[in-house]
């Protein structure tokens, strides 16, 4: 769900960590835990591998030990905002197959909605993210792959391009994204604008969000020092 993700996507060259997003079951815990113990890895911070802390949104660190993949970090979680519930993720699924082994990723705009976060390098990885799927597509992509260009585009001349394209579902999509409308007049500094109105609008969100999550965790590390 993170950059490993984003390479196989085609939007990164490489990755130093791996984001897994998991469905909170006794079983996939366990299955989990096996899987990490066999590359000797161990939890480096708050807080522990929980049922509970993962329900509430934290993500559970650990780095690897194994000689094979030493120093290797590895993230989970199991909710993330902006984003549906983990069955309805499921459902949406890539699965690639590499050395004949499957890889399930976070559908391409699940990832993109997912990275909409306050840390600046994400919103430039979405901005690949969704310009190598607009510039691998074919001449005529459907309805629902145009909709996501036009809601996810961050470049102006390409979402202008992208509503001139199809006014119609543009038109749909500007009322509740003012950077399509302003594509819609071909005011580049207008879009520009909207779009970085919406980047910080989503920041503060997640800025939101998470602050009563970390409030949490400052309080676990003030228990794990005393």
């Amino acid at each position: 769900m993170g950059g490993q993700a984003c390479v196989l996507y085609g939007a990164a060259q490489f990755s130093r960590d791996l984001d897994l997003l998991i469905l909170v079951s006794q079983e996939n815990i366990e299955r989990l835990g096996a899987a990490l113990a066999g590359l000797d890895a161990v939890n480096i911070a708050v807080p522990k591998f929980e049922s509970g802390y993962l329900g509430r949104g934290h993500a559970v660190h650990f780095r690897c030990r194994h000689p094979e993949v030493a120093g290797l970090r590895i993230d989970v979680m199991s909710v993330l905002r902006n984003v549906e519930p983990f069955e309805r993720l499921w459902e949406r699924r890539t699965t690639l197959v590499s050395d004949g082994e499957e890889i399930d990723l976070l559908s391409l705009e699940d990832l993109v909605a997912a990275k909409l976060t306050q840390r600046d390098k994400d919103w430039s990885m979405v901005r690949r993210l969704v310009e190598q799927d607009y510039f691998s597509s074919d001449e005529h992509p459907g309805r629902d792959r145009r909709a996501f260009w036009l809601r996810r585009l961050r470049t102006p001349g390409l979402l202008i391009a992208a509503a001139n394209d199809d006014p119609e579902l543009a038109r749909s999509i500007c009322q509740t994204r003012p950077a399509v409308c302003a594509a819609l007049e071909g005011a580049q500094d207008l879009v520009q604008s909207r779009l970085d109105e919406e980047e910080r609008s989503e920041k503060e969100q997640d800025a939101a969000y998470w602050r009563p999550l970390r409030q949490e965790l400052e309080q676990l590390r003030r228990s794990a020092r005393e």
